[in-house]
């Protein structure tokens, strides 16, 4: 069985969930929507512990909330570290890791304060997920993940997907907003959108180029898992097997990639 969760913070995860794929069914399952990452990361951990030799790799979840990522990173036997701004978010994070039975380490802080909370050269990995689009300088995010990567090692970026967000919109019938969306430098549809900033797949290679890292290749995650109600899931047996297999095929397609709900992105420093 694939992991389950997105990063969730509470202090802006519940939000993120709520507003990036406002189409989402409830009743789409957690693995539905991040199969496509978990392929990218599984097989960049397997990179990493051939490269070093080590199968025990030392992880950072920036952002990573309560430990939809954290905590099953850590149940493969890795060393994992979330830096989260919110208290209550570090707190459930701990009971997480309680019932899983493995440990956490929790910091409170942000993204961009990386160089201050830990050693340099410290990860192996970073997860970066649903952290741009809120931190108040992309670029200097960035450059404080580069710090604590050794050599050689991996950021995993995943971030909201301006014409996804359109296509939510419109499907809503905002379709002022939806064109507000395409036209608006930053990908926003409002003054009332709670997310700051959207990411297309080339601004995302262009950040990751310029804070050191060799971005690979953009793929689209959650292609058709918010359009499809939950229902269909429920009631057909093997469909969310069969949805995720459809995800995985569309994450690479050059059209469908880019009407994702998100995008993501890994870069090696």
């Amino acid at each position: 069985m694939l992991p389950a969760g997105p990063a969730d913070t509470l202090q802006g995860g519940e939000l993120k969930l709520r507003t990036e794929g406002a189409t989402r069914q409830a009743g789409t399952p957690p693995a539905v929507r991040t199969a496509v990452v978990w392929d990218a990361l599984r097989a960049a951990l397997a990179e990493r512990a051939g490269a070093t030799g080590r199968e025990r790799l030392d992880i950072v979840d920036a952002g990573g909330g309560t430990g939809g990522f954290a905590v099953p990173l850590a149940e493969l036997g890795h060393v994992v570290t979330v830096v989260d701004p919110s208290p209550d978010s570090l707190a459930a994070l701990e009971r997480r890791a309680a019932e899983a039975g493995v440990g956490v380490k929790g910091i409170q802080g942000d993204a961009s304060d990386l160089r201050e909370l830990l050693e340099p050269g410290c990860a192996d990995l970073v997860l970066c997920h649903s952290v741009l689009e809120y931190v108040e300088d992309p670029a200097s995010a960035l450059s404080a993940v580069a710090a604590v990567l050794r050599p050689g090692g991996v950021i995993s970026v995943l971030a909201a997907n301006p014409v996804a967000t359109a296509i939510h919109r419109s499907l809503s019938g905002h379709f002022d907003e939806a064109r507000q969306v395409l036209a608006d430098p930053a990908g926003r549809w409002g003054d009332q959108d709670p997310t700051p900033r959207r990411f297309s797949g080339e601004t995302l290679a262009a950040l990751l180029s310029a804070a050191g890292f060799t971005p690979g290749e953009v793929r689209g995650v959650r292609v058709f898992a918010d359009l499809v109600p939950g229902r269909l899931l429920d009631g057909e047996p093997g469909a969310a097997r069969a949805l995720i297999a459809l995800e995985q095929a569309a994450a690479a397609h050059p059209v469908l990639r880019d009407i994702a709900t998100q995008l993501h992105l890994l870069g090696h420093r």
